[in-house]
């Protein structure tokens, strides 16, 4: 322990704790802009590059920054000087005067860190007037739009990009007025190996990083009514979309979101959890194939689009081992433009199918080459959570008191087991619930199995199934996945199957969710409501989906047959890392 006072109280800290962090034992509010500390996400950003939590030290002239410096044994500091208070406005400023001041049309406006903390230093004027950075916008990309003239260089996103994600596409580059963060030689986005899993842009103080805005398209397509134009939305959305509209952190609001999209003008709405429940009966069967047949394990889940680029570029000799499944959304886009197309006698190109996912990556996943019937697209647009938040407002609808309304029947049945594909670990105990009664031929009574939740960046568990033990790996956050799949290339691990998702928490801490700014709270209370939808479902497994097997019977055929595969499944290509 380190004795240390502050603004007049004595207290005892633990060795390598920091001012901000010691401060907050005595109610000391210090404000910061470039430091950030997530621990669920094993990351902490403390480059003191903002200086805007600068405070005073007995017996220093200068003034140290309260985020990186740790206390020593009997340091005294002083939070509330005037000198402090001054040098955070100074310095506010100073990055404020080479800020473009276009926070009416800014992406992050009333969500942007600087300018909440702006009006909490009362900054109104500027008083220093120069030379603006000047760089060009980068929209190369489907996913993101990097504006390095809103960068303020507290490199965040290089902190999440290199030690969480394990990306490495982010640094900073040049010095002086000239720097600023971005890939290698300034390369284009679209250029790079960028997984496009959004963690940079769920972290961004401001607007310097954001995603490709569809919502116009959207409102394009809805207004075209030589066009059918059809709506999906994940599990990860209806946990989370209430966030927008002041409601608490894991409200439930599925009904609300049926309700708001007829409201909206769409021509058909539909859950995606019926293709979770789809994607299941076909990875379940892959990946019984595989073990019965001797196929090549573990299998890797591949519902997650940043996680396949990742893999593509970064463990391209291990392209044999991932699920081939589509996506739970490109086999929702795919079943809308086959099977509902003919059951509608609608012809599929005159179908629009446009997501709603808790990722930016979906964004990017839907230009696939690989993910398409012929010319046509799986999926025509993808609209994040924020996004589909903007438009309800824009639109005036007051989502909370929307009443609950139902989706679309034809596509429409769900399971408990397809809800909880928005929680990490939940993928892989969906398609255990299923392959457990497949393998056993027994009735599974407890479909709860807790092992394989929790948040822990890697977990590992055994499931027991008549005269074998399946071994399951989980990870969530690509800097996790890279380990575990090291360990595979080593040899040291021996899994059946594993599921990896690329956002910290999975899909309900997705790029695209509303932001958190750094509150892991609120990804736990969105994991618990998962849960909670689950547990109030009368069918708690993808195989009892009625509707799922109906298409199996009337259109498909086999599970893992020959047109399932023609229709549900892709390829994948490795990929030069750049």
């Amino acid at each position: 322990m380190v004795h240390i006072r502050i603004n007049g109280t004595d207290l005892s800290v633990p060795k390598g704790t920091t001012i901000h962090e010691a401060a907050k034992l005595v109610n000391a509010d210090i404000p910061t802009l470039c430091h950030l500390n997530l621990e669920g996400f094993g990351m902490v950003n403390r480059t003191a590059s903002c200086r805007v939590c600068m405070v005073e030290v007995v017996g220093r002239q200068a003034l140290s920054p309260s985020c990186s410096e740790m206390v020593t044994e009997g340091i005294e500091i002083i939070t509330d000087s005037l000198k402090a208070v001054s040098a955070r406005r100074l310095n506010l400023e100073l990055l404020l005067s080479n800020h473009p001041m276009e926070c009416l049309t800014c992406r992050k406006n009333l969500q942007c860190d600087l300018q909440a903390l702006a009006k909490r230093l009362g900054i109104y004027d500027i008083q220093f007037v120069g030379e603006k950075m000047s760089r060009p916008l980068d929209k190369s990309s489907a996913a993101l739009v990097k504006n390095p003239d809103k960068c303020i260089m507290c490199r965040r996103c290089e902190t999440m990009c290199n030690e969480v994600q394990t990306c490495g596409i982010l640094s900073a580059n040049s010095r002086g007025f000239d720097a600023f963060v971005g890939p290698a030689f300034n390369l284009d986005m679209a250029d790079t190996s960028c997984t496009f899993c959004g963690q940079c842009v769920a972290v961004c103080p401001t607007g310097a990083l954001s995603e490709i805005n569809n919502m116009h398209k959207v409102w394009a397509a809805l207004l075209k009514h030589e066009k059918h134009v059809v709506v999906q939305v994940a599990p990860a959305v209806r946990v989370a979309i209430g966030e927008m509209f002041d409601m608490e952190p894991g409200s439930i609001t599925t009904g609300q979101l049926a309700t708001a999209f007829r409201r909206m003008g769409f021509n058909g709405v539909f859950d995606t959890d019926w293709a979770a429940d789809l994607t299941i009966i076909e990875e379940a069967s892959e990946l019984i194939h595989r073990i019965e047949h001797g196929g090549k394990l573990p299998i890797l889940t591949s519902c997650c689009p940043a996680w396949v680029r990742f893999f593509e570029y970064q463990f391209p000799d291990l392209l044999d081992i991932p699920s081939t499944c589509k996506s739970p959304q490109i086999m929702m886009g795919t079943m809308i433009k086959t099977y509902y197309a003919e059951k509608m006698n609608i012809a599929p190109e005159d179908i629009l199918v446009v997501s709603v996912m808790p990722c930016i990556a979906k964004k990017a996943e839907v230009q696939r080459e690989e993910l398409r019937i012929g010319e046509m697209k799986d999926v025509d647009w993808v609209i994040t959570t924020r996004e589909l938040g903007y438009m309800l407002k824009e639109a005036g609808i007051d989502f909370r008191t929307l009443p609950e309304g139902e989706f679309d029947q034809i596509l429409g049945e769900s399971t408990g087991a397809s809800i909880i594909f928005g929680s990490t670990g939940g993928v892989i105990e969906a398609a255990v619930r299923t392959a457990y009664e497949w393998i056993t031929h027994e009735e599974l009574t407890d479909v709860n199995f807790r092992q394989l939740r929790g948040l822990e960046g890697i977990r590992s568990a055994e499931v027991p199934l008549k005269d074998m033990t399946l071994k399951i790996g989980i990870a969530h956050g690509l800097g996790n996945a890279r380990k575990m799949l090291e360990g595979i290339q080593r040899g040291e691990l021996d899994f059946h199957a594993i599921e990896i998702m690329a956002c910290p928490g999975g899909c309900i801490g997705g790029g695209g969710q509303p932001y958190h700014h750094g509150d892991f709270s609120i990804i736990r209370k969105r994991q618990e409501a998962i849960y909670r939808e689950d547990a109030g479902k009368p069918k708690r497994k993808s195989h009892e989906n009625e509707m799922v097997m109906k298409l199996y019977r009337e259109y498909l055929g086999d599970p893992y047959g020959e047109k399932a595969h023609e229709l549900l499944h892709t390829t994948y290509t490795a990929k030069e890392m750049i």
